[in-house]
């Protein structure tokens, strides 16, 4: 049987202000395309997590997720289609359709379900078909895991990870047990796992931070796949095969610029991993880095912006490309933003960051473009230039320990229905 894995839409994302309503529109008719290719269609699409940018995103993007889901399931009536919360979703509005949803078979699942205040892992769990029909597989479909979620352990380990080990183990537990001999194990998550390459603009270190990362072993090898979501570079962890990040299908940064952004359509053939390959997503909107060889001096990158080519006259505004300017300066430039902006003047671009670098040892300087950068930045990037701005060095591991304590209690209210 064939899976589709892809992660973080992030539907409702802007670009400093600039809406993307129409990339993600593009990527996901593409989408729908791969759902019915005549030659290798899918028989289950698995989603996990980030479907929104926000946990209150915009009726746009509600109405454009919804519209999707409905498509999908006129186009293949028969397709199991699995979507799971990310930390960027409001667990409880991904949760609040689903009597709706459970009329079109999509299966759900923003928040870890609980009953009489226990896990209920029979909500993780669920049959996935092959093409003759027949269960094929079975997913252990859990969404991103706050740590209020997580049961207490006891016992040596980090009590966080161990937390998270117990409630995939519950649940891998009673999907083995369902499962039928010659029957694939697939596992979803939303998480940071140990080895895994962040893009530092746009992904929140998530489960207390990067000490928290978690282990590969989590996945026994008796799981054929693990679809993951939360890095936007795809990736395998570990140079595991099997445990995999789709990444992001648009650049979310200037960072991700580079990236070759895909979903992953996977084999499995029995119980067994037999393949994975990545397709390839669209990018409508070009993002540039200019000048492309580094910063360069503020003269020098002027000449460069205007030998760009004039716009055409029939370019739509959201075709224009995502610009970032580069500056190498010997110190403050006041009229640094003026500049700039004057030499891209009729060049049918938008210029989303300036990176202004100090002369010698590549530093930001502050006052260079400060406020362009905090639509891009983590909230712990955020909490660093605000250290840095008072104190010597780093901020002590419990500061920033609490600091992801009090954003995780922030998330939690927002998922209060």
């Amino acid at each position: 049987m064939r899976l589709l894995h892809t992660s973080d839409w992030h539907l409702g994302h802007t670009l400093r202000d600039q809406p993307r309503t129409l990339e993600h529109a593009r990527f996901l008719g593409w989408l729908l395309t791969r759902l019915i290719d005549p030659v290798d269609p899918p028989d289950a699409l698995l989603v996990a997590g980030d479907v929104y940018d926000s946990a209150n995103p915009p009726a746009s993007a509600q109405a454009m997720f919804y519209r999707f889901l409905s498509a999908a399931r006129r186009l293949r009536p028969q397709l199991d289609i699995i979507v799971t919360g990310g930390n960027h979703d409001s667990a409880a509005r991904l949760d609040a359709p689903q009597p709706l949803l459970d009329a079109l078979d999509v299966h759900v699942v923003g928040g870890l379900p609980r009953h009489g205040g226990q896990l209920d892992p029979a909500r993780l769990i669920r049959p996935l078909h092959g093409p003759t029909g027949a269960v094929a597989a079975w997913v252990v479909a859990v969404p991103f895991l706050r740590p209020a979620d997580l049961p207490r352990v006891t016992g040596d380990g980090d009590p966080l990870v161990e937390g998270v080990r117990a409630v995939y183990a519950q649940a891998l537990d009673l999907a083995r047990a369902r499962r039928a001999p010659g029957q694939a194990l697939v596992a979803m998550g939303h998480c940071f796992m140990g080895g895994g390459r962040l893009s530092e603009r746009s992904e929140r270190k998530v489960l207390g931070g990067n000490q928290h990362a978690l282990p590969p072993d989590l996945f026994p090898s008796d799981v054929a796949y693990v679809a993951l979501g939360h890095l936007h570079l795809a990736q395998a962890v570990g140079g595991d095969d099997r445990i995999r990040y789709s990444g992001s299908p648009l650049p979310l940064s200037l960072a991700e610029a580079h990236y070759r952004h895909q979903v992953l359509q996977v084999t499995l053939r029995g119980p067994d991993l037999d393949g994975v390959l990545p397709l390839y997503t669209p990018r409508p909107v070009p993002f540039w880095r200019l000048p492309a060889d580094g910063p360069q001096p503020l003269e020098a990158v002027e000449a460069v912006l205007r030998a760009l080519p004039d716009a055409p006259a029939t370019q739509p505004p959201w075709r224009k490309p995502f610009v970032e300017v580069r500056v190498q300066l010997d110190g403050p430039t006041p009229d640094l933003r003026r500049r700039v902006e004057a030499a891209l003047e009729g060049k049918g671009v938008r210029l989303v960051r300036l990176d202004a670098q100090r002369s010698g040892d590549g530093a930001a300087l502050a006052d260079g473009d400060a406020t362009a950068d905090l639509t891009q930045l983590t909230p712990e990037a955020v909490f660093r230039r605000r250290w840095a701005r008072e104190h010597p060095g780093e901020p002590p591991a419990a500061l920033l320990k609490a600091f992801h304590q009090l954003l995780d209690g922030v998330a939690a209210e927002e998922d209060t229905p």
